[in-house]
């Protein structure tokens, strides 16, 4: 009896994948290589990175946006979208992280279900199953960001500061980040919600290795983005 190999995953042409880069020389490499078994466009948007980032992206195959200094999450992000969106082919935009927390399979089902539901906005959600261990201090943070967030958002979410989401092209014209450090999580959720178009949620799994929870905010670092999103 012979047996026969699953069909390789063709990579999607449609979606467009945007990762706002950061001193992630040692990492980015890797998942830029990674995404690109699934997705055929990679965008990285170096923002003002004083290591050997830029390179590391480009070597991979990553498309490269620059910032010559640094301007923050939101801001690359935003850069991101921009040149995305001027490309034709760009049906979906998936926004991912740098420093390999997300996994290229989630994304993938996201932008699936995007096609099969009718979802202009996927969010990734690690509280929708038990897979992520985030830490009980961690958890706070998180779930007080998730209050804040459905209380001055019209979309109730049950993970408010996840990078990972697909975007459909109609929903992603209107960003307009304006909150070009970490708080800019919540003011894509409050733009998002304003377009009225269809969302759901998506169960992911964050891989919190040591690199990651070196680079990950601290604990001082999260309050500080919610003070900000309650001031503002």
């Amino acid at each position: 009896m012979s047996s026969t190999s699953p069909a390789p995953v063709r990579p999607d042409p449609r979606a467009w994948v945007v990762i706002p880069l950061y001193n992630e020389a040692s990492v980015v490499g890797t998942v830029v290589d990674g995404l690109h078994r699934s997705f055929v466009h990679v965008v990285c948007v170096d923002d003002g990175s004083s290591d050997d980032s830029a390179r590391a992206a480009n070597a991979a195959g990553a498309l490269l946006v620059r910032h010559p200094v640094n301007l923050g999450q939101g801001a690359a992000l935003q850069t991101g979208i921009e040149f995305a969106l001027l490309h034709e082919s760009c049906e979906y935009i998936v926004t991912f992280d740098a420093d390999g927390q997300h996994r290229v399979e989630d994304a993938r089902s996201m932008v699936a279900k995007a096609r099969a539901e009718g979802a202009a906005i996927v969010f990734g959600s690690r509280f929708l199953d038990d897979r992520t261990k985030p830490g009980w201090m961690k958890r706070v943070i998180l779930k007080t960001a998730v209050w804040v967030t459905n209380l001055t958002t019209s979309i109730k979410l049950t993970d408010a500061h996840n990078g990972l989401r697909v975007i459909r092209r109609d929903a992603a014209s209107r960003i307009h980040l304006q909150q070009d450090r970490m708080a800019h999580a919540t003011e894509i959720v409050l733009q998002l919600g304003h377009t009225g178009l269809p969302w759901v949620e998506h169960p992911v799994e964050l891989l919190y290795t040591d690199y990651s929870k070196a680079k990950g905010q601290s604990v001082l670092n999260s309050v500080n983005i919610l003070v900000d999103l309650i001031v503002r």
